[in-house]
């Protein structure tokens, strides 16, 4: 990488392509070494690996991912971006970069289409890594669960009250929807924190790295996973709501829901945000009997 420090390279890059920070886009470049170079560690990359890398803005976090990788394609919606990477990037002839909305992106197709190796050969394990855009975070985590990308993990920097969801409890006040789909899906760790300062414009809040690290087929068994998130939903949509009346409410029959949670052994009293990811589990199951 470059001797010149990113905080500075980041200001003479503006400088020289008359770049302006979009805030629509949530346009926060990290300005700190120690940090792209533990985000790049922490998503476990390797030369057999392809990694998919979500906004890599001018390019930092991708030569630390291309110097571990053995691929990196970076997908950047900011078009103004694409001539500041060509030239930040010009020494990596294992970079492709993609001008796309990620969230308008066919990740599987593209993988298909673009994921071999230098040498040609088929990648040993996909790496997805990403500096999240406060204002999509979880619309672009959903996503990135549900596209069949065969990926070994997720390691993404959110905004710090995210990554607190991301590490709940049952029964502590983050604790939420998204906990319990990042939870279905894989392990989380949580990597770092990232303080405001360490950012190119400083944003208002502090952020954190967390990894996911995907399990197939779930990290509980179920035999409707589309039940489970109903129900979880369902649950979390009246979260002040006692179990039992937050399902009926949200759609479950009445007598259903009573039978259900017999079944399971849950007291239909509690709340949605005291249950655990197995007992969710259990009552899903519980509705098919």
């Amino acid at each position: 990488m470059s001797g010149i420090s990113p905080a500075d390279e980041i200001r003479a890059l503006e400088k020289r392509y008359h770049f302006r920070f979009d805030k629509s886009l949530g346009q926060n470049f990290i300005n700190d070494e120690t940090v792209t170079e533990d985000i790049a560690a922490a998503c476990g990359a390797h030369p057999g690996s392809l990694v998919i890398e979500i906004g890599p803005g001018m390019g930092f976090l991708t030569m630390a991912l291309a110097e571990r990788a053995g691929k990196v394609i970076a997908v950047e919606i900011d078009e103004r971006l694409i001539p500041i990477l060509d030239k930040n990037l010009l020494l990596y002839n294992n970079v492709e970069i993609i001008n796309q909305d990620i969230m308008k992106t066919d990740l599987k197709a593209l993988i298909e289409e673009k994921g071999r190796l230098e040498d040609g050969s088929k990648p040993e394990d996909i790496r997805i890594v990403g500096n999240l855009p406060y204002y999509i975070t979880t619309p672009i985590l959903t996503a990135l669960l549900e596209a069949d990308t065969g990926a070994e993990s997720i390691t993404v920097m959110v905004q710090k009250e995210v990554a607190e969801r991301v590490m709940a409890e049952p029964g502590t006040r983050p604790y939420c929807v998204l906990t319990l789909e990042l939870s279905y899906h894989g392990v989380p760790k949580l990597v770092r924190e990232v303080p405001a300062e360490l950012f190119v414009p400083r944003p208002k809040v502090d952020s954190a790295v967390v990894t996911l690290t995907l399990v197939k087929g779930g990290t509980v068994p179920v035999g409707d996973k589309d039940l489970l998130f109903r129900i979880i939903k369902a649950g979390f949509g009246q979260r002040r709501k006692t179990l039992a009346n937050a399902l009926v409410l949200g759609g479950f029959a009445k007598d259903a829901v009573s039978r259900a949670l017999e079944e399971a052994g849950i007291d239909g009293g509690r709340r949605a945000e005291t249950l655990s990811l197995r007992e969710f589990a259990d009552l899903a199951d519980a509705f098919r009997v």
